[in-house]
């Protein structure tokens, strides 16, 4: 059985983060700009990039909705 390069499976990651973000967006009103910025420096990214909990196997959509999740905790505690 062959593996899948590891180039390949970064490329992937980061489509799937393309998606989220634009979930994240729309969801919240931010512009893609800002709705990027927000995932990069949150904890849900941070899970999905070190692999806890397979977070990265999750749907694009539920993530979108923790990072809202996680959003919406900040704005509130603002």
């Amino acid at each position: 059985m062959s593996e899948i390069p590891v180039e390949a499976n970064k490329t992937i990651l980061q489509m799937k983060y393309a998606r989220i973000v634009a979930i994240f967006a729309k969801e919240s009103g931010l512009s893609l700009e800002d709705a990027l910025a927000f995932f990069y420096d949150s904890d849900t990214y941070n899970l999905i990039s070190e692999g806890v909990a397979d977070m990265h196997c999750r749907s694009d959509e539920y993530l979108a909705d923790e990072l809202m999740l996680e959003y919406k905790e900040q704005v509130c505690s603002q």
